[in-house]
């Protein structure tokens, strides 16, 4: 099969900018890892127009996919999680070309999964399970089930991921069966709110008091890299100025809950500043533990 494929990698991979080139098989009949095509070219570059590109094409009985992608977008993917497939691709997938190790060192930091890297990945999680959960206990109160259901499990999915990530390694597509093995208690929490026979409105009710721990045993790992990105200052910070900081500009959009969520738990303190208008207070926010 490489043979036949050789065609469409092999210019690229004397382009400058190439930095390697990857190739995955679909190993079994049924297979979304592989976008259900027979394999996947997946080429990595420094720099492109277009920072993905996706071309398909046919061969014999066969069909086959050419990812192109730049270096910025492969490394957001990497930090959010936004495509998973992604990292089985680069973990398992049989190298065709590697300029000067690039791949081999990328295969490296998800196998060791650098700490820096591992707690701003945490921070992106924690934020978005503390968004959604917050979203799910609210529709709850107000009756609405099934909205309610769908933020809570996707809070759970936020928790799971977390999970596999303290543990030192990237959240796959199969993030249950991590979690499985990883923390098992976690895992019931799944199995409570998908598959019990309980009515759902009791099921949720159940899942919020479970999530509410578990977010509390939590908060102190997922606030690590906000908390290490307010304590470059000793002054306290405006929220613009959180938002406007490189480091956080992953999860600004999730960035208002968890500081109110921070500020609930002790974590985070109120510092009030007057403003021309009577009364009226500028909110700015300090680490205090």
């Amino acid at each position: 099969m490489e043979d036949i494929l050789r065609p469409l990698y092999q210019e690229r991979a004397s382009h400058n900018e190439t930095l390697g080139v990857l190739l995955v098989e679909k190993n079994k009949k049924y297979s979304p890892s592989t976008d259900h095509f027979d394999v996947i070219l997946f080429i990595i570059v420094e720099h492109a127009e277009s920072s993905w590109q996706v071309k398909h094409y046919e061969f014999e009985d066969k069909k086959a996919a050419l990812h192109v992608v730049d270096l910025q977008q492969l490394n957001e993917w990497l930090m959010l999680g936004s495509h998973r497939r992604v990292v089985d691709w680069v973990v398992n997938g049989r190298v065709l070309f590697d300029r000067n190790e690039f791949v081999d060192a990328l295969k490296t930091r998800i196998n060791d999964f650098p700490i820096a890297e591992r707690q701003k990945k945490i921070g992106i999680e924690f934020a978005k399970l503390v968004r959604r959960f917050s979203d799910g206990k609210e529709l709850y109160y107000a009756g609405h089930y099934l909205d309610a259901y769908n933020n809570i499990m996707h809070a759970l999915h936020h928790l799971a991921r977390l999970s596999v990530i303290e543990h030192g390694f990237y959240p796959e597509v199969t993030v249950w069966n991590q979690v499985r093995q990883i923390e098992p208690e976690i895992y019931k929490l799944y199995e409570e709110l998908s598959s019990s026979e309980e009515p759902i409105n009791k099921r949720i009710e159940l899942l919020i008091i479970a999530n509410e721990f578990s977010m509390s045993s939590k908060t102190d790992l997922g606030s690590r890299h906000l908390k290490e990105i307010m304590s470059e200052k000793d002054d306290a910070w405006s929220f613009s100025e959180l938002m406007d900081h490189d480091e956080l500009s992953d999860y600004k959009i999730d960035l208002s809950s968890l500081i109110e969520h921070l500020i609930e738990k002790e974590y985070i303190q109120v510092v009030r500043h007057e403003t021309k208008g009577k009364g009226i207070y500028h909110r700015t926010y300090k680490c205090v533990r």
